[in-house]
Order: structure tokens, then C-alpha cells, then sequence
């Protein structure tokens, strides 16, 4: 028995349509964010360090360059010959309209590249972007954009200092869906003054909204953040891998098996990583969800629809 024959997962959905595994490729296109440049605030989400996924430095090879390392990384364990471009370091939309549109032809214009996943601040994807991205989608590419939500809780987001809103992400994912793009929403579960209610809450939000695909991660306590200073001085505890392991069987539990789950865990390098430490075994996080999954004798979207039983949320301070 393998994860996949529990949930409905992105790659399973890609496996059905191109008739192949579709890998994906992280791309560093040199962005910024607004909450980093001066434009929104400064210094970033509490938690980020983009070097979590982006370990080179700020001066990233040409997008072809990456594309070819990351083939032949992929080429190392598999055959692959389908490809899906994801734009992953910092925030993918947060340029002018032909700049992005120059980028993302440029990758589209590599046969072996059937799409494109778009990782970006639900703040900074202007209309013009949207209707790019539906002309892509509407030549026959796979695209996906990916808003970094992470909480539902303007208290949350204010608090890891975010610089955006629920509203703001509400207003983007319905003007995507409604364009046929489809949304895959990014949820962390353990965010400092948030509890199971709270993650229940966010996974309930994005779903009323409206969603197609869902990331689901642990907090990481990485290098030079506010995170690892407020954890340093014992103010931020982070989850256990059993009671993640857990919270996310129940959120899956509770996701109608439409949506598909493009990701319920993440890693981040051994080098910047200071806890939690299990957060760098993600094959052990996997096989600790299957493993629940099947002791509950349980898939996605079993307990879709089944209120949760909410305590009261308390106060973020």
C-alpha cells in the first residue's frame, strides 16, 4: 500500500493525463517579494529564509541552465521525459506583464516542458498576469498557480508578518478559477499561536472559497529568520512528527477527494533546517501518513462535509 492509493495526489492526476510521470522543475527567476523590497514592509515573513529553496545565492543561473540541471538530476533515478516548469523561489509574478511573459515562453518553448506551476503571493497577481497565464492554459499547457495562503487568519498573517490578507487571497483564487486556471493553495500547519482548530478552520475557508489543489507543510525553524530567534529564545515550539503526522490524516480525512494534494510535507536543507529535525525525513513523514491513513482504515474525503469540532479559537496574540 503506497500514499497514493490513500489520497488523490497531484502527480497521480498528472500520471493520468500525459500517460507518464510529469516532474516537476524548480526555477529561481531572480524575483523578489513585496514585503522584502520596501514596497510592503521589510525583512520578509518571519519564517522565510528562501535560501530553503533557492541555496545558491541571489544571482540564479539562466532559466535554461536550471532546466538542464534539473533534468539531469531527475535523469539520475528515472527516465522522465515530461517536464512541468515551477517557478518556486520568492514571488513568480511580482514583475511587469511582458517580462513575465518573456520568462515563462522561454521555459514553455523547451519541447519536453508541458506546463507551468506558478508560486506567488496572492497580493501580487494582477489581472493582466491572470489572463496571461489563461492564454497559456488555453494553447493546451498544464498550469497551476500557486498562492502562498498559509493561514486564514489575518491575526496569523499579521503576526508572521505576511503583508497580505484572507481578502486579498479570496479576490485572486476566485479571479483565477473563474479564468479556468486552477489554484493550488499552500496551508502550514503549526504557525505560532495556532492550533488544530485553526488548521481545520484554514483547510474549511479555502475550500468554501473555492480550491483545486492543496500544499500542506510543517513549519521550519530555518537560518537567520525571526522564526529561529523567537525559537532560540524558547518563545516557539514546533510540532512533533507524530502530532503532524496526525493533524494532516485528519485534514486529509476531511478534503473532498477532488482536490488534489500536490504536496503533505515539505523539507528544507540540512544546512539552514534547525528544527524541527524530523522535518528533513520526508520519506519517513510520508510513510507516517500512510501508515495512519490505513490504520484508520481511511482515504481522502472520507470525513469531507463532517463539522469539525472546533474549541474555541483563542486569541492570537
Amino acid at each position: 500500500m503506497v500514499l497514493s492509493d490513500r489520497i488523490h495526489s497531484y502527480g497521480q492526476q498528472l500520471l493520468r493525463r500525459y500517460g507518464e510521470r510529469v516532474h516537476k522543475i524548480a526555477l529561481d527567476a531572480g524575483m523578489t517579494c513585496p514585503n522584502r523590497d520596501g514596497s510592503k514592509g521589510n525583512g520578509g515573513c518571519t519564517f522565510c529564509n528562501n535560501d530553503s529553496f533557492s541555496p545558491n545565492g541571489r544571482t540564479p543561473p539562466a532559466l535554461r541552465e536550471q532546466l538542464d540541471s534539473g533534468r539531469s538530476a531527475i535523469a539520475r533515478r528515472t527516465r522522465a521525459t515530461k517536464f512541468l516548469a515551477y517557478f518556486q523561489a520568492y514571488t513568480n509574478t511580482y514583475a511587469g506583464t511582458e517580462k513575465l511573459q518573456a520568462l515563462y515562453r522561454e521555459v514553455l518553448a523547451e519541447p519536453d516542458i508541458v506546463g507551468l506551476s506558478v508560486g506567488t503571493r496572492p497580493d501580487c497577481v494582477e489581472p493582466e498576469v491572470l489572463d496571461l497565464l489563461a492564454d497559456f492554459r488555453a494553447q493546451g499547457y498544464e498550469v497551476v498557480l500557486e498562492l502562498g495562503l498559509q493561514s486564514a487568519f489575518d491575526e496569523t498573517l499579521r503576526r508572521v508578518n505576511r503583508g497580505h490578507g484572507l481578502a486579498e487571497y479570496a479576490a485572486t483564487a476566485k479571479a483565477a478559477r473563474q479564468r479556468g486556471i486552477p489554484v493550488c493553495a499552500h496551508l502550514i500547519v503549526g504557525l505560532p499561536g495556532e492550533d488544530e482548530s485553526h488548521y481545520h478552520a484554514s483547510l474549511d475557508t479555502v475550500l468554501d472559497i473555492g480550491v483545486d489543489g492543496l500544499k500542506l507543510h510543517p513549519l521550519h525553524i530555518v537560518k537567520h529568520t525571526q522564526l529561529a530567534q523567537d525559537w532560540q529564545r524558547g518563545r516557539y515550539m514546533p510540532l512533533g512528527m507524530d502530532e503532524y503526522i496526525r493533524i494532516a490524516s485528519d485534514l486529509i480525512e476531511r478534503t473532498p477527494d477532488h482536490v488534489a494534494y500536490h504536496r503533505v510535507t515539505g523539507t528544507s536543507p540540512r544546512d539552514i533546517l534547525l528544527a524541527p529535525e524530523w522535518a528533513s525525513k520526508k520519506w519517513s513523514v510520508l510513510n507516517g501518513i500512510e501508515q495512519e491513513l490505513r490504520r484508520r482504515d481511511t482515504t481522502q474525503g472520507r470525513l469531507a462535509g463532517v463539522p469539525f469540532e472546533y474549541k474555541e479559537l483563542r486569541h492570537v496574540a
